[in-house]
């Protein structure tokens, strides 16, 4: 695991100063310790920080092709490569080491962007053709990688890994794109594609960019895509035994590695499955790590122990508490741009704490987006299932208006807290599961916003590319649609980005076995029968691994990985819920109203609303911001 970066000049090959691009590649030296490395030529830098993970001596980057036509950096791992490397050898390719770096340049100079469709793995990558005077950027399937590209004032483009290493570049001017405020809000994310600084934008997952010397930039060019459009026949025991098949050569290939090599272990149904798969396959106990919360009720590492005994782990675990909210400002930093994923937290713990002892680490993400693990999709296809027996005027006309008066009671049980699902059910599918997926609706939004703020907008609505990315979807059905987003826009916008960035902020190679792309390719085309029963979601999945887990470990409510950041912030905290109200730095953008947060702060503190996550998005808006610096 590595991170690169880079400038290019597209309109005329302006000399590249080496020093800008170890600058940018100093601010990643998180993401690779253990080496460096820089090259130029005449209009294009490319840089690089190595964690060595494979081939630990040889493979250094950036690394030139045997007849020097091309030059690669390259981020991630590529699981198949020495599947490929065969394959390239009886072509007549030839080799100087034993990593899959060199296997990569080797397939980009048979196939061309043909190549990116026969490696199975996570990157972001960089190639320089010389004589073509070509860049060719590219991302893997799913975004589990990422790249930032920006715009210079000097017309180059410049690369990298994060965005602090674009920050690094001294052309570049910090600018704030109003419009992802709004995104933030809505997601707790700036979506993936996008930036919260003007003139950067992230290249999509699946997609590559094929730029070239003397001529305009082009547009990224999609490579891979998720069909839902297909459904797989077969019996429930055929099936289930593709899955197993599956979900062991997934982890089986992403065990492999030359230096020590652990999993996360919640306790859950998705990471459980991961641990107990990757005990089949080694020799040797599994180590594995678990972060508990000093909340009780939140807490589920006794879930945890019990799979490590069953299979015989070596296991440690550790405990979040109230008091690593003063860790605040550095997990900002992990981030560079605001991100309201509390469990980011936690998340940051327990890579901490299993790089004391490994190297990389395999984690159970995934499985929700691609199987239908998640209350709201579950949800969603009862709300889809009464959408087509209620016409759309009596929706609109009597559901709509009960929606907007009826009240926000989060202290209410949850069948009496209806409010967004009379709301969702008014609206057509696809804007009602932008609606479940969006922390604030548009208008809650409108409400924080100053006249300012509203008049800077002018007229957007975050949700409005979710929408269209639904209603674009190649899926036959509403839950379709919505693990369609969730893949696509959900995924790499959060949960990616926070595995990514806490495992990397310490040096650790997170790996993902269940977004293996067969897999998801494989998830997509089961019939809704199998994803969902009744309010049960990843119905094949738990059942697959029945013979592998317990019925309390597959079948217990679904929890997730949440931090008890309501009870803080009426607690120990509240006095940063209420300097929310009063930052200077939310002030000075003018962009909200101060007003209403201090009564959303007050109403939270005094428990008459739940407002926790609106609060920490603000905390970690302020953090940001203070960071970034950026002119209005």
């Amino acid at each position: 695991m590595c991170g690169i970066a880079g400038i290019f000049h597209a309109e005329t090959p302006k000399p590249v100063d080496p020093r800008r691009v170890e600058r940018m590649c100093d601010a990643l030296v998180h993401r690779g310790p253990d080496g460096s490395g820089v090259w130029t030529g005449p209009g294009i830098g490319l840089g690089h920080r190595r964690l060595s993970i494979i081939d630990l001596e040889g493979s250094p980057q950036p690394m030139h092709a045997l007849d020097d036509r091309a030059v690669i950096v390259f981020n991630g791992e590529i699981y198949n490569y020495r599947e490929l490397r065969r394959e390239l050898e009886k072509l007549g390719a030839k080799f100087r080491t034993q990593g899959d770096t060199e296997v990569i340049l080797a397939a980009w100079q048979q196939w061309g962007a043909e190549c990116l469709s026969r490696l199975d793995g996570m990157f972001a990558l960089a190639i320089w053709d010389k004589a073509k005077r070509t860049l060719f950027l590219a991302r893997d399937r799913l975004g589990v990688k990422p790249l930032f590209l920006a715009q210079l004032s000097d017309g180059g483009i410049a690369f990298a890994s994060e965005l602090k290493g674009i920050l690094a570049h001294p052309m570049f001017k910090r600018r704030l794109d109003p419009l992802a405020i709004d995104d933030y809000l809505a997601w707790g994310y700036v979506p993936d594609t996008k930036s919260i600084l003007a003139g950067v934008e992230k290249l999509p997952a699946g997609h590559f960019l094929l730029m070239e010397q003397g001529k305009p930039v082009p547009r990224p060019q999609r490579w891979w895509d998720i069909s839902f459009a297909e459904r797989r026949k077969g019996s429930e025991a055929d099936l289930s035994a593709e899955l197993v098949h599956l979900l062991r050569e997934a982890v089986e290939s992403r065990m492999v590695a030359d230096v020590p090599l652990g999993a996360f272990l919640s306790g859950g149904v998705d990471s459980s499955s991961v641990v107990a798969l990757m005990a089949e396959a080694s020799n040797a106990p599994v180590r594995t790590c678990s972060i508990g919360f000093d909340d009780n009720a939140l807490d589920e590492t006794s879930y945890a122990r019990q799979i490590a005994e069953r299979f015989g782990t070596d296991h440690r675990a550790r405990v979040v508490g109230q008091g690593d909210f003063a860790e605040i400002d550095t997990l900002a930093a992990m981030f560079d741009e605001p991100f309201a994923d509390a469990s980011a937290l936690p998340t940051w713990r327990v890579c901490q704490l299993a790089r004391e002892d490994v190297t990389v680490a395999l984690s159970g993400d995934g499985a929700d987006e691609a199987f239908a693990g998640y209350r709201r999709q579950v949800f969603h296809l009862h709300e889809e299932r009464a959408r087509a027996i209620i016409p759309q005027r009596v929706r609109e006309t009597i559901f709509g208006p009960l929606g907007r008066i009826w009240p926000k009671a989060d202290w209410a049980p949850r069948p009496l807290r209806a409010k967004s699902t009379l709301q969702s059910i008014a609206q057509d599918g696809n804007e009602g599961y932008a609606r479940s997926l969006s922390i604030l609706t548009p208008e809650q939004r409108r409400a924080l916003y100053s006249p300012t703020g509203r008049q800077s907008l002018g007229g957007y609505e975050a949700e409005r590319d979710l929408i269209a990315l639904m209603r674009d979807a190649p899926a036959r059905s509403g839950l379709d649609r919505a693990q369609y987003a969730d893949l696509k826009f959900w995924m790499p916008g959060d949960i990616l980005t926070k595995v990514d960035r806490t495992s990397m902020a310490v040096s650790l190679e997170a790996r993902e076995p269940l977004i293996d792309h067969r897999l998801i390719e494989f998830a997509a085309t089961l019939p809704e029968r199998m994803r969902v029963r009744g309010k049960q979601g990843k119905y094949l999945l738990k059942k697959s691994m029945e013979r592998y887990l317990p019925e309390n470990i597959l079948y217990r409510p679904k929890q997730g990985f949440v931090t008890p950041i309501a009870a803080w912030f009426r607690g120990p905290l509240a006095n940063e819920a209420r300097a929310v109200g009063r930052s200077s730095i939310i002030a000075q953008l003018g962009f909200f109203d101060q007003k209403t947060l201090q009564d959303q702060a007050e109403a939270h503190i005094s428990g008459r609303a739940d407002h926790s996550r609106l609060l920490w998005q603000f905390v970690m808006l302020e953090r940001s911001l203070q960071r970034l610096n950026p002119s209005a």
